[in-house]
């Protein structure tokens, strides 16, 4: 990746720029007006004739559910998947649509789960090392 510096006027700058343009008009015969501003600008247009650009509401849509599936299907990860009733299933995603997940079980039938359904879900390897964290603290708890 290259160095990039931001390039950024400053406010003297600006002004600089402005009075040399007002310099070239009197140069060029040009009058300016008592208010400031020169003849050669278009007048600026009435309050009623304004239009206000409202604010574009964000995407419905940013795709982090797209890539997560995407990343666990192609690794083949060992996913925990709580239903709403407090249900656990065990397996990998095999796919995805808008509106349910295929789930691959070792030793068990495949399921085809709602997503509706999902309370939440996690990666198995995680259960694991929690439990091997409470393992650890109860043993640490017990000892004198």
């Amino acid at each position: 990746m290259s160095n990039r510096k931001l390039i950024r006027t400053t406010l003297a700058d600006v002004k600089a720029r402005r009075d040399e343009g007002y310099q070239r008009d009197r140069i060029n015969g040009h009058s300016q007006r008592p208010g400031g501003t020169s003849p050669s600008r278009p007048p600026q247009p009435s309050s009623s004739s304004i239009q206000v650009r409202k604010r574009q509401p964000p995407p419905t849509e940013t795709h982090a559910e797209i890539y997560y599936y995407k990343k666990q299907i192609d690794a083949h990860t060992q996913m925990v998947i709580v239903l709403l009733d407090g249900e656990e299933i065990e397996g990998t995603i095999e796919w995805y649509d808008r509106g349910a997940l295929k789930i691959n079980r070792r030793s068990a039938p495949n399921l085809l789960i709602l997503k509706r359904n999902v309370k939440y879900m996690y990666k198995a390897e995680d259960r694991v090392s929690q439990t091997r964290h409470d393992e650890v603290r109860e043993f640490q708890a017990s000892q004198p």
